[in-house]
């Protein structure tokens, strides 16, 4: 898989934001409505922040409905498509900003009581350099909120270990012009990740799909120093 890389990921995701588009308004991923949608919103609520930047916001719900709690949220995102339909929303503020620009403090001239990463983090180094970028972000309660897939069920039938993988979109509508690159990690991984950065986890919640009764998703909340 030597085409896959962290080039390919916001390559893919430039071809595949309208269509992305689509599949949120159209509600096509039932796991969202079931389940993690109100995870990552009782996480980062059940904490309070005064506000939080929602990194890879994508089209923007989630910086919206915070919003809509009185939590003053910024969200952020590579992909200028998605950041265009967020703006017409009017509701939160958005910004066009990569992760290199993030990493590099080249566009976030603010700190946040929170930062909040929902299935956002895909790339390998990217998501790396991210992770260790984001305590200067922070002030007061130096919080992070991290979705991502459960590795004992993102891993598919592959082998448990880290690696790059592909989304193929099988049941999502045909818009998708090409699979979307994403990079496995182990729970050791992100512990490590986390811990790397100077972070502490203060929880893990797994959320439960309640028709497969499998977790639907990982939820680590974590501070800084």
């Amino acid at each position: 898989m030597s085409n896959l890389n962290d080039k390919s990921v916001i390559d893919s995701w430039n071809q595949n934001a309208s269509a992305w588009i689509t599949a949120i308004e159209n509600e096509e991923i039932a796991s969202r409505k079931l389940v993690t949608n109100k995870a990552i919103l009782d996480a980062v609520t059940s904490y309070s922040p005064a506000n939080i930047l929602d990194i890879g916001c994508g089209e923007g719900w989630l910086t919206r409905e915070l919003t809509i709690k009185r939590i003053e949220a910024w969200g952020v995102d590579g992909v200028d498509r998605l950041i265009e339909k967020a703006q017409l929303m009017n509701c939160g503020k958005f910004l066009v900003a990569s992760y290199e620009d993030i990493v590099n403090s080249n566009k976030i001239d603010i700190n946040f009581d929170a930062a909040v990463c929902n299935f956002s983090l895909l790339g390998k180094e990217t998501v790396d350099n991210l992770i260790n970028s984001i305590p200067g972000l922070l002030k007061n309660k130096k919080l992070l909120f991290i979705q991502t897939l459960h590795p004992a069920i993102g891993c598919g039938e592959s082998p448990y270990i880290d690696g790059w993988r592909e989304e193929l979109w099988n049941g999502f509508n045909s818009e998708f012009k090409q699979a979307a690159p994403w990079y496995f990690r182990k729970l050791s991984t992100w512990i490590n990740l986390l811990k790397s950065a100077g972070f502490s986890i203060l929880e893990c919640r797994e959320p439960i799909n309640p028709i497969t009764q499998k977790p639907a998703s990982i939820i680590f909340i974590a501070s800084c120093k």
